[in-house]
């Protein structure tokens, strides 16, 4: 193994991957990351990313390592540096319907779709790729190990959380800006005091056991 895959395996984001995706003369490449498979409540969030050659951002890496702090910090400094910034969502009324992979799948389609330049060549976190007719790959921890993906994992985690503190004025007592929708005992708790609002997922198990019958 090269010291160059040795790095790009590393826990340091870093543009390896797309490099090695334009030596092959692929032009447009988007990393393409989720936040909210999880949860309990709340919809999946997608975003890809397409940075431009000069692109440096020191610090930068998989969002779940960041504090929201950095990540908020980032956020406006990624959508002013990116060539093209793209973001899907899919309800948890959707998830409910064709499952949270679909869903997830779903999101990351809608959020290409948004890029305002065209890729031609994903770097997909995760091990499944996309029913696209564009070039691929998939990373496994690819948010720790691109760039591109490091970016679009912090772009769907703070939309995501954004739409959270949103969804917690609409529906007080649940606590989601505090857990965003992650099924900590608090939240649990709250379910089922409050009984679950449209904004749970219907088909996870924390939820579909309080539906009222």
């Amino acid at each position: 193994m090269s010291n160059l895959e040795l790095f790009a395996d590393s826990e340091i984001s870093t543009l390896y991957f797309e490099e090695q995706a334009k030596a092959k003369g692929f032009k447009a490449i988007a990393g393409i990351d989720e936040a909210g498979r999880g949860p309990l409540a709340g919809p999946v969030v997608a975003a890809a990313v397409i940075l431009p050659d000069d692109f440096e951002l020191p610090g930068l890496t998989d969002s779940k390592k960041l504090t929201e702090k950095q990540r908020d910090r980032f956020y406006p400094l990624i959508r002013k540096q990116a060539r093209a910034v793209g973001i899907g969502v899919a309800t948890a009324e959707e998830i409910d319907q064709v499952n949270i992979l679909q869903a997830t799948l779903k999101a990351m389609q809608r959020a290409i779709g948004r890029l305002k330049d065209c890729p031609d060549h994903l770097l997909i976190d995760g091990i499944t790729p996309l029913p696209v007719q564009i070039s691929q790959q998939t990373l496994k921890k690819g948010d720790s190990r691109s760039l591109s993906i490091a970016a679009a994992s912090v772009v769907a985690k703070v939309v995501r959380d954004r739409i959270m503190y949103s969804l917690d004025r609409q529906h007080p007592g649940y606590g989601f800006a505090k857990h965003k929708g992650y099924g900590t005992a608090a939240h649990r708790s709250a379910i089922a005091e409050l009984k679950p609002c449209r904004h749970h997922r219907a088909s996870f198990a924390g939820v579909r056991e309080h539906l009222e019958r």
